[in-house]
Order: C-alpha cells, then sequence, then structure tokens
C-alpha cells in the first residue's frame, strides 16, 4: 500500500478577507475530489488572508501511478485555476 500526499503551498492575489478566502478555497478543494478522487483540505496559513497550504491525499498500490496523480492534480489547479498561484509543492509516498 503506498499513501501519497502533496503539499501545496498558494497565492491568493487581491483576497481581502478570510471569508473570501474560504470562497475561492472550497470550491477548489471540491474540484480536487471531484475531479481525481483525493482527500483535499486547508492545512496550514489558516488566517493568513493571501496565502493558503493545502494538502492533498490518496492511496493506490503504485507508487508511480500515486506520484503521476499527485503531479497531474498540481498541474490541473495551474491550468483551471488562474487566480491562484502555486507557490510551491512537495509529494511525499509512505
Amino acid at each position: 500500500m503506498i499513501v501519497g500526499l502533496c503539499r501545496i503551498q498558494l497565492h491568493l492575489p487581491g483576497n481581502g478577507s478570510l471569508k473570501e478566502k474560504r470562497g475561492r478555497l472550497k470550491p477548489l478543494l471540491n474540484g480536487l475530489r471531484k475531479e481525481f478522487n483525493l482527500a483535499a483540505a486547508e492545512v496550514d496559513d489558516n488566517d493568513l488572508w493571501q496565502s493558503a497550504v493545502i494538502a492533498i491525499v490518496t492511496v493506490a498500490n503504485d507508487a508511480a501511478y500515486t506520484h503521476a496523480l499527485l503531479e497531474r492534480a498540481v498541474h490541473w489547479i495551474e491550468t483551471t485555476r488562474p487566480d491562484l498561484q502555486v507557490v510551491d509543492w512537495e509529494i511525499e509516498l509512505v
């Protein structure tokens, strides 16, 4: 069993409140769940208006598949959400 975790640091330019931040993150997290069948949540920078750290997680039996799936999810964010900037991301397989 392989557990894949991807931690993604995001910049939300033009954000003026935590309510606006939640309004932008919620559709992103739901989209990741629907598109890739991943668990997704905000895990850090909860009190910062223009910054967010999210984590996406999956479980599979193939390390290469797991890594590729998480990479595709990051590229999906970059492509489909031009209002968000992916600052950094890292994948860990356990």
